[in-house]
């Protein structure tokens, strides 16, 4: 019998990526907390772009022209200087394989991103995790942990699954740490969701500096996670690689023009934003008055909340006792939270459901 085409030896050691679930293990429909969606849904004005978005038999602009240069005007980036993914985990991929490869290393934090193990090991880098504190980005270990095979820094700000946040002082430091040879990927998923005032200066360090490139979604406070949109930014040279290795056609043409009508409504990416603020504080002081069980709430800059349980309560038997309620959250013991759950923001009804719903099963623990 012919031998059969074999993969890389690395590839073995990647396990899928799992995104959250929808349903329960029974198969029934659950409401949905745990993909960290829009629970807003979309702009109107993106859904109706959507509706007339050019015809799928055509293929799209495959430089994405138009929303590069909407892009720009709205951050004040130089179209050119921008390059689109389908979703931002096109360009972390593409990236990742740009700079590093077989005996490199990629370094990221622990409690970082599940997506950032899969990224190394895709390109055959070894990915290394430099520990967390208080279940967030540690600069002074990352720092610590870059050596003359260290290629590329994964770093999301805010921090998923544990929504914690850099300050801008934090992030310049751990660039200037940095040799100018080591790529610095800074993933702002959810930067729309901290208040403005609170800017950790990734867009300008890009600006500046050449080896950064700072990447973005749509999928989030923008509320188009189907249409799979995301972009980025950084010196020439960085955009100019990614846009040689990147899908041809990658972004479509009713994400395009989904996309670029969303760029349009930012009162609605404002009211996103506002809404998410708002129930986060209101569920994090809820969970606040359960510290005396042993629940203890993540300070969180993103449109989710990591709640750690650390007495009777578990956290295994919170995310069942939930689901047995309608309610779907992540539960993430593959990344070391066994004891934590990763609850998205979603409507009032349904965070006041939560906490009652926590608020019993710790009282019965």
């Amino acid at each position: 019998m012919a031998q059969a085409p074999a993969p890389k030896p690395w590839i073995d050691a990647i396990h899928a990526y799992v995104p959250g679930k929808s349903a329960g293990d029974d198969g029934r429909p659950l409401v949905k907390l745990s993909a960290n969606e829009n629970p807003l849904g979309s702009s109107p004005m993106a859904l109706a772009a959507r509706a007339a978005a050019q015809a799928p038999s055509l293929y799209p602009d495959g430089d994405s022209t138009a929303l590069r240069e909407a892009i720009g005007r709205l951050h004040g980036i130089d179209p050119a200087l921008i390059v689109m993914g389908t979703g931002s985990g096109e360009l972390l991929h593409t990236a990742t394989g740009a700079f590093a490869g077989p005996g490199d290393e990629v370094l990221y934090s622990q409690y970082a991103f599940s997506l950032y193990e899969i990224v190394a090991r895709r390109c055959g880098a070894v990915p290394v995790e430099a520990p967390a504190r208080d279940y967030g980005n540690d600069v002074d270990a990352l720092l610590g942990a870059v050596n003359e095979r260290t290629r590329v820094v994964l770093l999301a700000n805010p921090n998923n699954p544990t929504g914690t946040y850099l300050p801008r002082a934090e992030i310049a430091r751990l660039h200037a740490g940095l040799p100018a040879d080591v790529l610095l990927v800074l993933d702002q998923a959810y930067a729309e969701y901290v208040d403005p005032r609170r800017d950790d200066g990734s867009l300008a360090l890009a600006v500046r500096h050449a080896n950064v490139l700072v990447t973005r979604t749509f999928s989030k406070a923008y509320g188009l996670a189907g249409e799979r949109v995301g972009w980025g930014t950084g010196s020439a040279a960085i955009v100019a690689v990614l846009n040689r290795i990147r899908g041809a056609f990658n972004v479509s043409n009713s994400a395009q023009a989904t996309a670029l009508a969303a760029l349009q409504d930012q009162h609605f990416v404002e009211q996103s934003r506002l809404h998410n603020a708002a129930e986060r504080n209101r569920f994090v002081a809820a969970i606040g008055a359960l510290n005396n069980h042993g629940l203890r709430a993540v300070p969180s800059e993103a449109n989710f909340v990591l709640v750690l349980f650390e007495g009777g309560l578990t956290g295994e038997t919170a995310y069942r006792g939930l689901a047995e309620r309608g309610y779907i959250v992540r539960w993430l013991p593959g990344q070391g939270l066994a004891s934590g759950l990763r609850i998205t923001i979603g409507q009032r009804a349904d965070m006041d459901a939560i906490a009652a719903a926590l608020r019993e099963m710790a009282e019965a623990a």
